[in-house]
C-alpha cells in the first residue's frame, strides 16, 4: 500500500485530495496545524477513513516538520507521495501597508514550511528501498500573474516556481519526480466573494467564473497516478472563463 502526505488537509483542497487518495487505495497521513479539523476530515472518509492518519504540525516550524516526516518513516515505513499544499494568504495589501510581521508570516508557510517538508520527503525517498516517489507542490495562478495588492503572496508562489524546478532536476537520479499544480478560483467560503466582484488590474471591481473543487481533485489524482518514468512539471487547471489570459 502506497503512504502520501498531505499538508493543509483539514479544509478545500487539501482535504478534498487527501480524500481522493484514500478512495483509491492509499494510506494518507493528513497534516494540518488542527488535530479536530484533520481528525473530522478523516471521519468524514467513512471506511476509506481506517487508512488515513492524522499528525498536527506547523510546517513553518522546521524542527516539527523533522519530527513529522521521522514519525511518518517510523510508522509507515516509506513516503511515496507529498502533496506541499499548506498555504496562507492576506486581504489585498499595498507594499507599503504591508507589515514585516505579515510578510515574514506568508514567507515562514507559504515558502519555508514547503521547502521544509519538500527537503524531508527529499530525504525519506532518497533513503528507502525501492528509493523515489513523487511531490507536488502546490503553486497558483499567482505564480504566473498577480492579483493587485498581493505581492507576498505572489512573490510566494513565484518562488515555488522555482522550488519545483530546482528540486524536479535534483529528483532525477533518485526517481523522485518533482510537478506543480497551479490552481485558479476553485468555488468554496474563501472565494465567494469573487461571485461577488474583485479588484482588476484595470483598476475595475468585476465577478469571477470559479470551479468546482472536482476539478482540481480530478487534476491532482491524474498526476498522483503517472509512473515515477513519467512527470507533469506545471499543470495549470483554472475555471474556463476566469481573467487569466489575455489582458486585464
Amino acid at each position: 500500500m502506497k503512504t502520501a502526505l498531505v499538508t493543509g488537509a483539514g479544509s478545500g483542497i487539501g482535504k478534498g485530495c487527501a480524500t481522493a487518495l484514500l478512495k483509491d487505495g492509499w494510506q494518507v497521513v493528513f497534516v494540518g496545524r488542527r488535530a479536530q479539523a484533520l481528525q473530522a476530515a478523516i471521519a468524514e472518509a467513512g471506511d476509506d477513513g481506517s487508512r488515513g492518519i492524522a499528525m498536527p504540525c506547523d510546517v513553518g516550524d522546521p524542527d516539527a516538520v523533522t519530527a513529522l516526516f521521522d514519525a511518518v518513516q517510523a510508522r509507515c515505513g516509506r513516503l511515496d507521495l507529498l502533496f506541499n499544499n499548506a498555504g496562507v494568504s492576506l486581504p489585498s495589501t499595498l507594499p507599503d501597508e504591508m507589515t514585516a510581521a505579515q510578510w515574514k508570516q506568508m514567507v515562514d508557510i507559504n515558502l519555508n514550511g514547503s521547502f521544509y517538508c519538500l527537503s524531508n520527503a527529499f530525504r525519506l525517498m532518497r533513503a528507502q528501498q525501492p528509493q523515489g516517489g513523487r511531490i507536488i507542490n502546490n503553486g497558483s495562478i499567482s505564480a504566473h500573474a498577480p492579483r493587485p495588492g498581493s505581492i507576498a503572496y505572489t512573490s510566494t508562489k513565484h518562488a515555488i516556481s522555482g522550488l519545483t524546478r530546482a528540486a524536479a532536476l535534483d529528483g532525477r537520479p533518485f526517481d523522485i519526480a518533482v510537478g506543480q499544480i497551479d490552481i485558479g478560483n476553485v468555488a468554496s467560503d474563501m472565494t465567494a466573494r469573487m461571485a461577488v466582484g474583485v479588484p482588476q488590474a484595470d483598476g475595475s471591481i468585476k465577478p469571477e467564473a470559479r470551479m468546482d473543487l472536482s476539478a482540481v481533485v480530478d487534476t491532482f489524482m491524474a498526476m498522483a497516478r503517472l509512473p515515477l518514468s513519467a512527470n507533469v512539471l506545471f499543470m495549470t487547471v483554472m475555471a474556463t472563463k476566469m481573467p487569466f489570459v489575455g489582458r486585464g
